[in-house]
């Protein structure tokens, strides 16, 4: 299976940027999904997570900003990011968890700056 994670750039706070998270070679409907990220100089943390039915989960410091999304039909999932903060600057990187065999595959990461 492969990810490819798009949509990061540079934005001002209080902004919005929109991530996706497109995966090939296989059914999205196996995967757990979810987005990560890393600021520089500390541990690559879990942003939020969708399960195959549309089970969400968040980070409490991101929750009521951000919404994880999916469209199994598709192969896509997205990461809508509102009211961006200095804070939230960090590689995102998208990952998939087979339900089955729980294999992780992960995104080559996109870079979002938030700064003024």
């Amino acid at each position: 299976v492969q990810l490819q994670a798009s949509g990061g750039g540079l934005v001002q706070p209080g902004g919005s940027l929109r991530l996706s998270c497109k995966l090939s070679g296989s059914l999205l409907s196996f995967y757990i999904m979810g987005w990560y990220r890393q600021a520089p100089g500390k541990q690559r943390e879990l942003v939020a997570r969708i399960t195959p039915n549309g089970t969400t989960n968040y980070a409490d410091s991101v929750k009521g900003r951000f919404t994880i999304s999916r469209n199994n039909a598709e192969r896509t999932m997205h990461l809508q990011m509102n009211s961006l903060k200095p804070g939230d600057t960090a590689v995102y990187y998208c990952n998939a968890n087979n339900q089955y065999t729980r294999q992780d595959s992960w995104g080559q990461g996109t870079l979002v700056t938030v700064s003024s």
